[in-house]
């Protein structure tokens, strides 16, 4: 059955750009604490949106504004230009998927889906139900019981359940974190699709930043309540403009250094004695004090000699299979990661000296007074 027999809700909001969900200076405090600070957004109807964020961020909070199970201290919310800051949840043309499902245990799989549409006494509700079903593949299981499916198959049940009532926006908390890594991965090329088939906003609240990447066309990078940086992925790992973003996305060896000169499009650069360049349009600052950002993967790492570059030491070698993981004691600067493919190049061991050197290109510069341990995990470099 295809997609076309999921009907729209008619109490929804209808319509493509006609559904954005917008919200102005949302502010969202706790006593004392300030959850969500004065934050605004614009989510284009029909994207993949994802809030993505270390705990305690405000990226759930925020969702949960918009679901309306939580109202805001200040700032309105609006779908399609309909003000929904004061509608009650069931109010609204939105539906949340949950990390833990919240499947009705003592139904079939098929009345779990045509719940919602059945209490809203939507005709033909069963035939959209298995529609729904078909979408994620799990038409050919809907009299079984929640409990007779695997952790995937009961989260695409909750997918369907939501997708079937056609809400103008879905909500994803944390979707896939009770799944093993191998079904979260192949759940998150299924949402994806299924989000391109359906054409409904996504908003996917998540702390997995490759989860993020992988599924999402826009994502904001939240912190302290703040978004700190919002793009394409691919532009947030490319060009991270605080070294908050560029730790909490990947990893990034962010360095000190010195603006010295430069004309035209390359500043010239004093990294502990090395003249290096960099983009002027890669940087935030152009004088003065810079931090200077590079990704492991990025690095070229070659063995020492007489020539310009900076030199260091290999302290750890981590073989994972595509690549080797490198932890450099680099001179005057400390420990650098260098992530080299495994494609029958040089390899090193402890103790060698090597030299490290990079396309001005790939670098980016942020400014130098921020820090430059901040986003960060316990264990990178």
């Amino acid at each position: 059955m295809s997609t076309a027999a999921i009907t729209r809700d008619p109490g929804a909001v209808s319509g493509s750009a006609g559904a954005d969900l917008v919200l102005s200076g949302i502010t969202k405090r706790f006593g004392d604490f300030t959850a969500v600070d004065n934050l605004d957004l614009l989510i284009p109807s029909g994207s993949f949106f994802a809030l993505l964020g270390p705990s305690g961020c405000g990226k759930t909070t925020t969702l949960r504004m918009v679901a309306g199970l939580e109202a805001p201290t200040s700032g309105t919310l609006s779908i399609g230009g309909r003000d929904i800051t004061g509608t009650a949840p069931h109010q609204r043309p939105v539906n949340t998927v949950f990390q833990n499902y919240a499947l009705f245990p003592h139904m079939s799989v098929l009345d779990n889906v045509a719940f919602g549409l059945k209490r809203r006494k939507v005709r033909d509700a069963e035939a959209q139900a298995r529609a729904a079903l078909d979408l994620v593949e799990l038409g050919h299981l809907g009299a079984r019981r929640p409990a007779q499916l695997s952790g995937g198959q009961q989260q695409r049940v909750a997918l369907a359940r939501a997708v079937v009532n056609r809400p103008a926006v879905l909500l994803l908390d944390e979707p896939l974190g009770a799944l093993d890594m191998k079904l979260r991965r192949q759940m998150q090329v299924e949402l994806k699709k299924i989000q391109t088939e359906v054409g409904l906003t996504f908003v996917h609240v998540t702390h997995d930043q490759e989860e993020a990447m992988t599924m999402a066309d826009t994502v904001a990078v939240m912190n302290n309540g703040c978004v700190e940086q919002m793009g394409p992925p691919q532009e947030l790992y490319e060009l991270p403009r605080t070294a908050f973003v560029a730790n909490f996305l990947g990893k990034s060896n962010l360095m000190q250094a010195r603006v010295t000169g430069g004309a035209g499009e390359y500043l010239e650069l004093d990294i502990a004695g090395n003249t290096v360049a960099l983009r002027r349009d890669r940087a935030t600052d152009h004088s003065g004090q810079v931090l200077v950002g590079i990704r492991p993967e990025k690095l070229r790492m070659e063995p020492a000699s007489a020539g310009p570059g900076i030199r260091g030491v290999v302290l750890d070698v981590s073989f994972t299979g595509a690549s080797t993981e490198y932890l450099v004691d680099a001179e005057g600067i400390g420990t650098v990661g260098v992530f080299a493919q495994n494609h029958g190049g040089t390899l090193f061991a402890d103790g060698d000296r090597v030299q490290l050197a990079w396309d001005p290109e790939h670098a980016f510069g942020l400014r130098g007074d921020e820090d430059s341990r901040a986003g960060a995990t316990e264990g990178d470099s």
